[in-house]
C-alpha cells in the first residue's frame, strides 16, 4: 500500500501530539502544522515539522505545494471556555475563519478528505444522559458556538464541493502515553486531572472542587473522561473508513461512563499515594451536574471500543507529570 501523508494542523498540541505517535507508528507520513501558541516543539515525535498559522494562506499553499498530502487533522482550535466567553473575537477568528482558509487551501490542492475534532460542547444543557448524536445542538458558550459552525460548514462544503470529513465531538480527554514522552500541556492549565496532579507534586497547594450540591451521588458534577489514545485510534478509524468511501458523519467519542469529581480526585489519591489538600467551594456557571456520552455509535460504524480505564487514565498521567 503506498503510503498516504497526513497534514496534521495543531500537531504539536497535547490531542495532536498523541496522533502523529500514532500515525507514525501505524506507517502513515504525517506531517505536523503549528504556530506553537499553545503547542510545544517538543512534543513533536516526527521530523516533518512545518511552523505557521491557519491565518497566513500563503504559508499553508507552501506547505501544501511542499507535500502530497491525502487528508487533513485539524486539533488548532482554543478551547478555554471562559476565555470564550471573555473574548468571542479570538475563538471565532481562530476556530472558524482560520478554519475555512484552511478548507480554501485544501479545495485548492484537491484534498478531499478533513478529519475535525470537535466537542461535547455543541450540545450545551443535555437534553438527556447518556449524551447521543441526534440531541439538539445547543451551545451555550461562544468556544462551542464556534466548534458548531465548522461543524456546518463541513456540511455545506460536503454538498458543493464533495469535501468528505468526520467530527468526533470528545468529551474530557486525558491520560497520556504510555512511552511517558508525551502528556498534556496547557498554559494556564484548567483540566481536571492535570490539576489534581500538579496537586499531588506539589506544584500547586490545594485542587477545587467546584460545587457540593449537585443531584449526584456524591454532589459534585459527573464527568465522562477518555484516554487520548483512544481518541486517536478513533480518528485514524474515521479516516480509513473516508478513504473507503465512508460518508461524512459526525461521531461521540467518550468512554461511556461517569465518574464524580470526588471519585476522581479520590483515585488520584490512591494511585500517587499523595493525601493533598482538596478545597470545597461554589459551582461554576454553565456546569451541567452531569455529561456522559454515548458513543455506540463510533463502536458500530468505526468499529472503536476504548481500551484504557480511569486507572489507566490516571496512571498515564501521573507518569507523565513526574
Amino acid at each position: 500500500m503506498e503510503q498516504k501523508t497526513i497534514l496534521v494542523v495543531g500537531g504539536a498540541g497535547y490531542i495532536g501530539s498523541h496522533q502523529v505517535k500514532m500515525l507514525d507508528e501505524q506507517g502513515y507520513n504525517a506531517v505536523v502544522y503549528d504556530n506553537l501558541s499553545t503547542g510545544y516543539r517538543d512534543l513533536v515525535t516526527v521530523d516533518k515539522f512545518e511552523e505557521g498559522d491557519l491565518a497566513d494562506k500563503d504559508r499553508l499553499r507552501e506547505v501544501f505545494s511542499k507535500y502530497d498530502i491525502d487528508a487533513v487533522m485539524h486539533f488548532a482550535a482554543f478551547i478555554e471556555v471562559g476565555e470564550s466567553v471573555k473574548n468571542p473575537a479570538k475563538y471565532y477568528r481562530n476556530n472558524v475563519v482560520n478554519v475555512a482558509n484552511l478548507l480554501d487551501v485544501m479545495l485548492k490542492y484537491n484534498v478531499k478528505y478533513f478529519i475535525f475534532s470537535s466537542t461535547a460542547a455543541v450540545y450545551g444543557e443535555p437534553e438527556e444522559i447518556p449524551i447521543k448524536e441526534i440531541q439538539a445542538k445547543k451551545p451555550i458558550n461562544p468556544y462551542g458556538k464556534s466548534k458548531l459552525m465548522v461543524e456546518e460548514i463541513l456540511e455545506d462544503y460536503d454538498q458543493a464541493y464533495s469535501l468528505k470529513y468526520t467530527c468526533f465531538r470528545y468529551f474530557n480527554a486525558s491520560g497520556a502515553d504510555e512511552s511517558g514522552k508525551i502528556g498534556e500541556k496547557h498554559n494556564p492549565e484548567s483540566h481536571l486531572i492535570p490539576l489534581i496532579l500538579q496537586t499531588a507534586l506539589g506544584e500547586r497547594e490545594q485542587i477545587y472542587i467546584f460545587g457540593i450540591d449537585y443531584d449526584t451521588k456524591d454532589g459534585s458534577c459527573i464527568r465522562d473522561f477518555v484516554h487520548v489514545n483512544d481518541l486517536a485510534d478513533a480518528h485514524i478509524k474515521g479516516l480509513e473508513r473516508l478513504f473507503d468511501g465512508g460518508s461524512s458523519e459526525a461521531f461521540n467519542l467518550g468512554s461511556g461512563e461517569g465518574y464524580s469529581v470526588r471519585e476522581i480526585i479520590d483515585k488520584a489519591k490512591n494511585i500517587t499515594g499523595v493525601d493533598f489538600k482538596v478545597v470545597e467551594a461554589d459551582r461554576r456557571a454553565g456546569d451541567p451536574a452531569v455529561l456522559i456520552a454515548d458513543s455506540s455509535r463510533a463502536n458500530k460504524v468505526l468499529g472503536w471500543e476504548t481500551r484504557y480505564n480511569l486507572d489507566d487514565i490516571i496512571g498515564t498521567a501521573w507518569n507523565w507529570h513526574r
